[in-house]
């Protein structure tokens, strides 16, 4: 099935309203999880959100590792607001800063221990400014963790994941899920990104039937 891009930002509010509402906390709990199983020496450190959007899965971080700060980026209005209320409402305003920024306009004055993002790279028509960014922030050593939606082969295959994960959810959310399924890039496409942007420290590896992550350390050039 041919790729169907969505818009770059989730800037509606009843959209992000719908969004935070959701419960996420499976797919938000293994991807705290699945970074510990990759990088079980790492506690510490200053770390990179890319896409943060509400930061829940960023709040499930800075539970998880009480060692570090992390700095969160949208460049979404509606989901940073609702970010912004959340990590104050749990007292973690110290430990995680959100801030409005749209890449690839990323301040470059600071490199991070680690860089993660939860389901950024669908809404990129140029992926590629993705993985720029983490070549140009990450220190060597870095822990590097992406993890996204996978394009299913067929319409009917999305369909029947939207059905399997989303049959209670919101009529927003459940468009939502199903034009970002459309939006997904195939492992095929991801590795080709890669390659095309030398990072061929990071691995690909296929976590459930509709995730992927990307995972590795990186290293100088």
């Amino acid at each position: 099935m041919k790729r169907i891009p969505e818009p770059d930002l989730m800037d509606d509010a009843e959209q992000a309203e719908a969004y935070a509402a959701a419960d996420f906390s499976e797919p938000h709990d293994a991807f705290v999880s699945r970074f510990r199983e990759r990088f079980p020496d790492f506690s510490r450190g200053d770390i990179l959100d890319l896409g943060c959007g509400t930061a829940d899965v960023i709040i499930r971080f800075a539970r998880a590792f009480p060692e570090v700060i992390i700095t969160g980026i949208d460049g979404a209005d509606a989901m940073l607001g609702i970010g912004i209320r959340e990590v104050n409402q749990k007292g973690l305003a110290r430990r995680i800063r959100l801030r409005n920024c749209r890449l690839p306009h990323v301040d470059l004055s600071q490199k991070y221990d680690a860089i993660i993002s939860n389901s950024l790279l669908h809404h990129l028509c140029d992926p590629g400014i993705l993985w720029k960014t983490i070549k140009q922030l990450a220190i060597p050593g870095a822990p590097i963790f992406i993890m996204d939606l996978l394009r299913p082969d067929t319409v009917e295959s999305a369909e029947g994941l939207l059905q399997r994960y989303a049959a209670d959810a919101s009529p927003v959310l459940q468009k939502d899920f199903f034009n970002s399924l459309l939006a997904a890039y195939s492992v095929g496409e991801i590795m080709e990104q890669i390659k095309a942007g030398k990072l061929d420290f990071l691995n690909t590896e296929v976590v459930s039937d509709r995730h992927v992550v990307i995972w590795g350390r990186s290293r100088e050039e």
